[in-house]
């Protein structure tokens, strides 16, 4: 009997060996989960195409899981998700991101890039883009994908062809000083607010536009309830690509290698997407009732003088913000031909 039960433990044994063993590869899969406010964006566009290049290097190794539309919760949340690990990659405009370091500012100086062109030489110059990778290992992200996003614009629930016109509106703006201090400064009232609560507040009076790219307003079919939008064409929005590099730091250097590989293939890629939708969703506005309006050229040149000025006090007057800003401008300088 208690060789028969010897036996039958030594089976159990093996059986649970093997049961494991089949289970493994199952178990090993790594999760990453990409988060972004956005959809059917240039910065949705980016995760697509990142996971299909990651894809290509690790298999089935990880499995990556796209969540757009603030389907991770508001983008306070998923900055704060990205910077403790339960969301292991997260895409935003850098206005976003500056409550995690006041260095993100630098990308959104207004008339820092004079064109989408320019944007793109400089995001993906090789050195600067080694650089921006690591910029801020310090508060535990990691840039894997820049790209750039689009022009700034205005939507107000009544045509604005002069900046006076936006005098004592309630424009919903990002959290960053770049984006607000020059609202202010043209009389209108800055209103951080989620991206979420944008329409709602908009319907309900509580908004009266809300300053943001062309292609999230068509993307959300805002043309359902304003129909101005005034291309300010002040600053081009930056996104960037961020993981938690703790994540990061927990995955083998295979792993490593391809989430950096597959990051930058896919900025490359998607940079010609993301400025052909822009032309995209300036004809679908338009296709839906709505109008562009631009500035006289006169006040337009003096608006971007005042916002220039005011956004280079912002970054020159903080001390870890200063250099990094500097050593932006050269190279944005040197990419124009000035």
């Amino acid at each position: 009997m208690r060789r028969q039960w010897k036996c039958f433990a030594v089976g159990l044994m093996s059986a649970a060996a093997v049961a494991a063993s089949s289970l493994a590869p199952a178990t090993a899969e790594v999760v990453m989960k990409l988060a972004s406010a956005t959809i059917n964006d240039v910065q949705h566009e980016w995760q697509k195409v990142f996971a299909e290049e990651l894809q290509k290097r690790v298999g089935d190794a990880v499995k990556a899981e796209i969540y757009p539309a603030s389907q991770l919760g508001a983008i306070p949340r998923m900055v704060e998700g990205v910077q403790l690990g339960t969301i292991e990659s997260f895409i935003s405009p850098t206005s976003f991101l500056t409550q995690v370091d006041p260095r993100f500012q630098i990308f959104d100086v207004p008339g820092l890039f004079p064109s989408p062109h320019v944007v793109g030489e400089v995001i993906h110059d090789p050195a600067y883009r080694d650089h921006m990778e690591t910029m801020f290992l310090d508060r535990d992200v990691r840039i894997i994908g820049a790209i750039y996003n689009s022009p700034t614009v205005v939507l107000t629930k009544k045509p604005a062809p002069a900046l006076s016109d936006l005098e004592g509106l309630k424009i919903r703006t990002f959290a960053s000083p770049l984006q607000m201090k020059p609202m202010e400064a043209v009389g209108a009232i800055p209103v951080p607010l989620a991206l979420s609560e944008v329409i709602p507040q908009l319907q309900s009076g509580g908004l009266d536009g809300i300053l943001a790219g062309m292609p999230i307003l068509t993307a959300f079919k805002y043309y359902d309830v304003a129909k101005s939008v005034t291309d300010l064409k002040f600053a081009e929005i930056v996104s960037v690509g961020l993981v938690n590099e703790t994540w990061f730091q927990s995955q083998t250097p295979e792993i490593q290698a391809a989430i950096r590989e597959a990051g930058r293939a896919a900025e490359l890629a998607v940079f010609p997407w993301g400025v052909e939708n822009v032309a995209r969703s300036e004809a679908t506005w338009k296709e839906n009732g709505g109008e562009i309006i631009l500035l006289p050229a006169d006040e337009q040149a003096k608006m971007m003088t005042e916002f220039r000025q005011i956004g280079e006090a912002i970054v020159t007057a903080e001390p870890a913000v200063k250099p990094e800003y500097e050593k932006l401008f050269a190279i944005v300088e040197a990419k124009s031909g000035k």
